[in-house]
């Protein structure tokens, strides 16, 4: 395995990774998904006409603001969050990682995180577009969401684990995808169901919306991984011939 930089230049891969990560997502999800979200609020204000409630005429952000400079500047600075958390990650547990591939240590890394955080939250509680969800819930919405992260993770780990008690591939395969599973269906039996989408609500769009969200997602991480491990390479790949050309 390669000498390892430092961590300055491990983080400055990483908010790299996480920026161009992050512009790609955004741009996927400006035509992938907010065609979606003007849909519901389109719904949500004509369930507010029929009903004789007033629209909100005293948002604080314009709609187009939000999709034209909002949405990438989040999508932005969440990759940069993002790459930021795997730069770190990637330097606390590299040595624990049985691998001597640098690239496949970050983008197990990534992978790891696309699993755990997004994959595993997502199909216990996919998200909802505007006009869908019970402001009065939102406590407990937030908490089951946060408690299925974790657990996520700890799938993940657990995963780890049983798959390091095998020896042979095949079986350390299937013991980690055992100890991972395992993990995963406690955590969707133990925490609550939650479904406050309305029956009226149009399934294709909600399904539309979902799948641009789980999309935007995996577009991130998959680019941060790739990203990251190229940039690491490219490091390696510099150290290795300052060296070469320092003892010529």
């Amino acid at each position: 395995m390669p000498l390892t930089p430092s961590f300055g230049r491990i983080l400055l891969a990483g908010l790299l990774a996480g920026v161009l990560a992050g512009l790609l997502a955004g741009t996927f999800a400006y035509f992938a998904g907010e065609p979606r979200i003007d849909a519901a609020i389109a719904i949500e204000q004509q369930n507010a006409l029929a009903h004789g409630e007033a629209g909100a005429d005293d948002e604080l952000v314009s709609r187009d603001t939000q999709k034209h400079v909002g949405l990438l500047l989040a999508t932005s600075l969440y990759g940069l969050a993002m790459g930021g958390i795997l730069a770190t990650a990637y330097t606390l547990l590299r040595r624990r990682l049985r691998t001597g591939s640098d690239s496949r240590a970050a983008i197990g890394l990534a992978g790891a995180a696309l699993t755990g955080v997004i994959l595993v939250p997502f199909l216990k509680y996919p998200p909802n577009p505007p006009a869908v969800g019970d402001p009065a819930t939102i406590d407990q919405r937030t908490i089951s969401y946060l408690a299925v992260l974790i657990l996520g993770l700890v799938a993940i780990w657990a995963g780890v684990l049983a798959a390091r008690t095998q020896t042979q591939e095949w079986r350390r395969a299937t013991a980690g995808l055992a100890g991972f599973l395992i993990v995963v269906a406690i955590a969707y039996v133990l925490l609550p169901t939650i479904n406050e989408v309305p029956d009226n609500f149009p399934a294709v769009l909600l399904w539309k919306f979902r799948i641009a969200s789980l999309g935007t997602q995996t577009i991130l991480w998959t680019v941060l991984g790739l990203a990251f491990a190229g940039l690491l390479n490219r490091q390696a790949v510099s150290d290795t011939a300052q060296r070469i050309a320092a003892k010529s």
